[in-house]
């Protein structure tokens, strides 16, 4: 491989990426499968009534979530905004007219404080406030969990309308134990699982749980459109969910879209707008997410996993022959974790640090994108899924240029 590629970024003028860092958004999620290209395009051939596509979306949904009911969003984070106006709103559709303006409206989130991170943005977006709970204990060193169950309890009162949970694999306290809490007081829980695909199993294991309401990206694991989300969980809050997404501008004596989505007849007229409106889903990506789901449920995991494990073994034995970088795997072992390549620069012999050698494969042509999450630590990541084996030996040899002291 060479850096002559033929993208049509190259037509646009703008240098392409090399992934060697995952699904991350900024450098465009992932590589989307060719059956959701081919039923996008499908798509875009013709017209359809979005309500009719997301009614049929969300039987897929629910079907390989164990949910009651599904719904395609414009992404993750818009998932966990429309649930949280879900929550607020439930089916009053004055609350719907009004958000976010939540002025005397219960609205506030019991979140763990070590949950919090910059994505709970969308949950404020629809005019939540989040409470914070627990500590930092961990890093004290006591012995101390970070939250208790007991101050999530304490922490809901009558202005509650949620509790969230960020899914990651040392997160406390355990999920199934802040579900009990949480429904004791008639509170439906709320987890951002943006990022835990795979293993498959993972999209029924929160609803297996006992959450309400799981969001998941369709533009990471599944491979389905960049812009589009996931968001499975109870039928009455992804009916409001839809009662506040959907295209609302009708006539009410025309008004009438799919029963076993928006059930019409418990309304009292027709919702307006709501907040999600400018977070609509095309019919091209809910096409593309319907097709990249059912590929996605039918791959083998195991196999998927295998393949991303020895990309990095063969990474990172490379990379120890490198002078001035130590490499060693991450997650290594585990079946429901991408094996990383963890790799130190030993500034020692290096002529530059970890932050500086980053920087510089991101200004190359093509760029080249690694981990970034630990230079401060001398160190940088290498994630073997979006990177094809075609293009492993590149990524080796201009990150070995940057330490070539000859």
């Amino acid at each position: 491989m060479t850096a002559d590629r033929d993208t049509i970024y190259d037509d646009l003028g703008i240098p392409s990426v090399i992934n060697a860092t995952g699904t991350k958004t900024r450098i465009g999620g992932t590589l989307v499968r060719e059956e959701a290209l081919e039923a996008m395009n499908r798509a875009a051939e013709a017209f359809v009534r979005i309500s009719d596509l997301q009614a049929a979306a969300s039987e897929r949904i629910a079907a390989v979530t164990g949910a009651e009911s599904g719904y395609v969003t414009n992404g993750a984070s818009s998932a966990l905004t429309l649930a949280a106006a879900a929550c607020i709103a439930g089916d009053d559709l004055g609350v719907m007219a009004r958000l976010p303006d939540t002025d005397g409206i219960p609205s506030e989130i019991v979140m763990p404080r070590t949950h919090r991170n910059g994505y709970d943005h969308a949950l404020r977006a629809a005019g939540a406030d989040i409470v914070d709970v627990g500590g930092n204990d961990y890093h004290l060193g006591t012995g101390s969990e970070n939250t208790q169950p007991w101050q999530i309890a304490d922490a809901i009162t009558e202005e509650t309308i949620a509790v969230a949970y960020m899914e990651k694999p040392f997160t406390q306290p355990p999920l199934p134990k802040v579900v009990e809490i949480a429904h004791e007081h008639d509170v439906p829980v709320i987890v951002d699982a943006a990022a835990e695909l795979p293993p498959t199993e993972n999209l029924s294991k929160y609803v297996d749980q006992g959450v309400d309401l799981v969001a998941f990206s369709g533009g990471k694991a599944i491979r389905g459109p960049q812009s589009s989300g996931i968001l499975a969980g109870r039928e009455d809050l992804i009916t409001s969910v839809a009662r506040q997404h959907l295209d609302m501008h009708a006539a009410e004596p025309v008004y009438e879209p799919p029963e076993d989505l928006v059930d019409v007849a418990t309304l009292p007229g027709v919702p307006l707008q709501g907040i999600g409106r400018s977070m609509k889903v095309g019919k091209e990506e809910l096409a593309g997410l319907i097709a990249a789901l059912d590929a996605f449920v039918e791959q083998d995991d195991e196999a998927v996993l295998a393949e991303w494990h020895g990309r990095a073994e063969r990474i990172a034995a490379d990379l120890e022959g490198v002078d001035g970088l130590d490499a060693e795997l991450e997650n290594a072992g585990k079946t429901d974790a991408v094996t990383t390549v963890a790799v130190t620069v030993d500034e020692t012999r290096s002529p530059v640090d970890a932050g500086e050698l980053v920087l510089a494969l991101r200004r190359e042509n093509p760029r080249v994108f690694v981990g970034a999450d630990d230079v401060h630590r001398s160190q940088f990541t290498i994630n073997p899924r979006c990177l094809p084996d075609d293009e492993v030996d590149y990524v080796i040899e201009r990150i070995a240029a940057q330490v070539d002291t000859e």
